[in-house]
Formats: structure tokens, sequence, C-alpha cells
């Protein structure tokens, strides 16, 4: 449906995108929320971080008071908005701090039910407009550099996760949430207090691989495996020509301190900014299977420009996004009409989803 036609007359003559509207695009149907309902959590999670672009394009557009569509995205799930985090650059909105409004006592709840989180800091991803598009797509080509970590928006999203986590005392009361560059951020986020022994529950929509999309470009299965089994190869091979210069092996270094983080990955499969994630861990689970676990043990932990750039093997400030040792992979396998529905945040709570689910941890 093109833009024009999403466009539909609401509270005094504003015209806003049904996309934006809770009330016609949200999950309506959830009356409530059942937390131990894995459909239910992403469902919310996806909904907060939309929160946080419609927050935006409400202060883009001037919507204020009864004009502003951003609050149902939260309020209907016992929501409220603690805190918005503004960019430094544009002096946009790029994700909001949401606290839980519990309607029933915390005390009594069944033994074995999942309680929801007390605080959400969710992070949104690229807005293509005037007010936001310059500042976003700077922060999208970090990613794609690996350096989303020296940006004044991930550092001050970093402060904001840490004074949170601070302040609720314990991992369990505090979720990240993101979408495609917010993804970014919230990946980035997730790694750096998982080292710093606080494991966040946190999840990762269409986040960015910061790698060629092999799994897009290239249809046959047997040269995809090809491909990839040969940049093994060659990774494992300068990794411990490194390993020998320096004589500073990785053996418990960044990428094993995030063994005992699992966080929840959403991606399309028609999607080229993530769809990458899908080959990157089916390829790990083959090469050791087929016997290849060393050297996929080695490959799966060192960015290869950051060997050849004489960085040795990576350190947790220079790898690639996408390095990660385990993950709960959830890929929509639904037909996506173009790039905007398979990147989308909406799939991610469409009541017909129909996707594989897939737990890989990396092998201890």
């Amino acid at each position: 449906m093109e833009e024009e036609e999403e466009e539909v007359m609401v509270k005094e003559g504003l015209m806003a995108s049904q996309r934006e509207i809770f009330s016609i695009s949200g999950p309506i149907h959830l009356t409530s929320i059942d937390w131990n309902n894995a459909y239910h959590r992403t469902s919310v999670a996806a909904c907060l971080v939309q929160g946080v672009y419609i927050l935006e394009r409400d202060r883009q557009q001037n919507r204020v008071g009864i004009k502003s569509q951003a609050a149902s995205w939260w309020e209907s799930f016992h929501f409220s908005l603690s805190e918005t985090l503004i960019d430094d650059s544009d002096h946009s909105i790029y994700g909001a701090v949401f606290a839980y409004k519990p309607h029933y006592s915390y005390h009594h709840t069944l033994h074995g039910y999942k309680l929801p989180p007390r605080h959400v800091i969710a992070f949104r991803g690229t807005i293509m407009k005037a007010h936001s598009r310059s500042r976003d797509l700077r922060l999208d080509i970090r990613c794609v550099r690996d350096s989303l970590h020296d940006s004044t928006r991930f550092l001050h999203a970093m402060d904001v996760v840490q004074t949170t986590v601070a302040n609720n005392g314990g991992v369990s009361a505090v979720w990240l949430a993101g979408h495609s560059l917010g993804a970014a951020v919230a990946l980035l986020a997730g790694k750096t207090m998982t080292r710093n022994g606080f494991p966040l529950e946190t999840y990762l929509f269409n986040p960015p691989f910061s790698s060629v999309p092999i799994e897009r470009i290239v249809k046959n299965e047997k040269l995809k495996h090809g491909i990839r089994f040969a940049g093994s190869l060659v990774k494992a091979g300068v990794a411990m020509a490194v390993k020998g210069r320096h004589h500073k092996g990785q053996e418990d270094g960044p990428f094993e301190k995030l063994a005992s983080w699992i966080p929840y990955l959403y991606v399309n499969s028609e999607d080229p900014i993530c769809s990458e994630y899908v080959g990157y861990f089916e390829h790990r689970k083959k090469m050791f299977e087929i016997g290849a676990g060393k050297i996929e043990r080695i490959a799966t932990k060192n960015s290869l420009r950051n060997l050849l750039s004489g960085g040795g093997t990576s350190s947790s400030s220079s790898e690639p996004l996408h390095l990660l040792p385990s993950a709960y992979l959830t890929i929509n396998t639904n037909r996506s009409p173009d790039f905007r529905r398979a990147h989308g945040i909406h799939q991610w709570w469409d009541p017909c989803f129909s996707g594989r689910y897939v737990l890989h941890q990396f092998p201890s």
C-alpha cells in the first residue's frame, strides 16, 4: 500500500499514517498479556520500539496533546513513559525508557510464572525524514564500519542503560529492545552489559549484519557453504598467525564472556540487512557437525578486517556487531512483497505470523 493511500484523517484534521495508529495497525487482539508466552513478549517489545518511532514522528509533525499517536503503543500494555532519549546532534528522539505499571501484585504470582520487566529501554531505527535522516544514515554507516561504539548516541544510550540497571537492583528487571539501527544499539549495549556481569533480556528486530549478505546474494546452498567454509579457513589461519606473533590468545576473551547471554534475534530471510544471521548460525552448526569445530571456534570469534589491520584478534570494542555466541533465532517465513515489509517492525506482532524458531548456543 502506498503511503498516500495509508493516510487517514484523525483527531481534529491531523493526517497520520495508518501504520502509526495503534487501533489500526497495532496488536489489538492482545487484550491481556501472558508473559510466559513468547509471542506476547515479542509483540510487546516490538510495540514499545514502535512507540519510540512514533514519539519522534509526533515531534517532527508537532503532534501534541490529543493529536499525538505514540502513547497507545505503550499504555495498551500498562507501561508509562519514564524517559525520552535525545540525540545531541540533531535533537531527535532515538530511544525511550518505559516503566511497567503493575495492575496486580508482584507477590501474588504462580510459581514459574514469568514476571514482566520493570523497565524496557527501546531504540528506534532509521527514519528517512528530513529531521532525522542525515544523523541516522551516518550512524548506519558506523554500523557497517563497526564504529558505532564511538558515537555519542551509543555512549548516551549506555549511560542510560547502566543507570537504569543500577536503580533496579537486578538484570531480570530490565529489558533492551531495538529495531534496525536501534537493534544495533541494543545489541552493542547488551554485549557491553553482559561483559560487565549484567546479561539483560534483549529483543533484536532486524539487526544489521556488518558483512556481505551471502544469504541473499548466493542462491545455491552448496556454493553458500563453500564460500563460508573458505572464509572460516582464511580467518582461522590469519588468527592463528597473529596469535603466534602476539602470544596473547583469546581463549577466554571478550567473545567467551558473552556465553551467558542469549538474546532474542528476529530476522526476515528476504531482508538483506539482517538475513545473513540465518547463514551465520547455520554455517557454524554445520562446521561442528562435520568435525571442523576447532577451525570454526577460531573463525567465529574473530574479525578478518581487524586481523588484517594489525589489531590482532578482535577486542570487544572493535569486533563486528554480528559476532554472537548464542541467540534464540526467529525467522519470518512469510513472503514479503517488498523490502519495506521484510525490514519493517510490524511483522513481529502480525497475528498471521509464521516462522522458524531455533536456539543456537555456542559449544562449550
